[in-house]
C-alpha cells in the first residue's frame, strides 16, 4: 500500500519557519458530528471564527508535523497567522472555531504563561 502524498507538504515545511502568533489544544469533530470526512494534514490552514455564527472570520495555520484525522485532538498545536489583527482577535478569545463551510473543529488558546 503506498503512502498518499501531501499536496501541502512545502507550505507545512514553510509554517515551521515562521514565529508562532500563539499555541492552542485543537480538536477536530467527528464526521459525523459535522466534521471533516479527511484529515488535515501539515501545511492546511482555515478561516477561524471567536463565535461559530460570526461572520468575520481570520486566516491561521495549525504547524502540524503528522495529520489530524476527524475525532481526534492535539495538544500545544503552534498556530501562524500573516496579520498583526488575526492573532490578536484569536488570542483575545481564549476559544475560537475552525471553519470549512461549516465548523469543523475548535481551539482553546493556552495561556503563555
Amino acid at each position: 500500500m503506498s503512502r498518499q502524498r501531501n499536496p501541502l507538504a512545502s507550505r507545512g515545511e514553510d509554517l515551521r519557519g515562521m514565529t508562532p502568533a500563539f499555541v492552542a489544544d485543537i480538536v477536530l469533530f467527528e464526521t459525523a458530528q459535522g466534521g471533516r470526512r479527511s484529515p488535515i494534514l501539515p501545511g492546511w490552514g482555515c478561516p477561524c471564527k471567536v463565535e461559530a455564527d460570526a461572520t468575520l472570520a481570520w486566516d491561521a495555520w495549525p504547524v502540524l508535523d503528522e495529520p489530524l484525522n476527524p475525532g481526534e485532538s492535539r495538544k500545544a498545536v503552534p498556530f501562524v497567522t500573516l496579520r498583526f489583527e488575526a492573532a490578536e482577535a484569536l488570542r483575545k478569545s481564549d476559544q475560537f472555531f475552525l471553519w470549512e463551510g461549516k465548523i469543523i473543529g475548535q481551539a482553546q488558546i493556552l495561556s503563555p504563561d
